[in-house]
C-alpha cells in the first residue's frame, strides 16, 4: 500500500490535461462526442480543482465504457439480424 500512496502523491505534481480530442460536437444527451464531458464540465474545466478534474476524467472513462458496450451490443444485434435474414426460407 505504501507504493500506491507514493504513486498517488507523485501524480498530484502533474497538471491534469483536458480530455478534449478536438471533436467538439454534442450528442443527443448533451455530452461531447469526442471527450464525453457535459457542457458544464467543458465550460468550467479551467476553474476546476485537480480533484474535480480527476473526477471528471473518471466520469468520462465510465461514459466511454458504456458507449462502447452499447455499440458492441448493437453490432451483435445487427449481426444476428443479418444471420436470420441470410437463411433461405423453405419454399415447399
Amino acid at each position: 500500500m505504501q507504493i500506491k500512496g507514493r504513486f498517488m502523491q507523485q501524480l498530484e505534481f502533474f497538471e491534469i490535461p483536458s480530455p478534449c480530442i478536438g471533436v467538439c460536437e454534442a450528442n443527443n444527451r448533451g455530452y461531447c462526442k469526442g471527450c464525453l464531458r457535459s457542457r458544464d464540465e467543458r465550460l468550467y474545466w479551467l476553474k476546476f480543482s485537480e480533484a474535480d478534474k480527476r473526477h471528471v476524467v473518471r466520469l468520462c472513462q465510465q461514459r466511454k465504457a458504456r458507449v462502447l458496450k452499447a455499440k458492441q451490443a448493437a453490432l451483435q444485434e445487427a449481426a444476428q439480424v443479418d444471420d436470420d435474414a441470410a437463411e433461405q426460407p423453405d419454399l415447399f
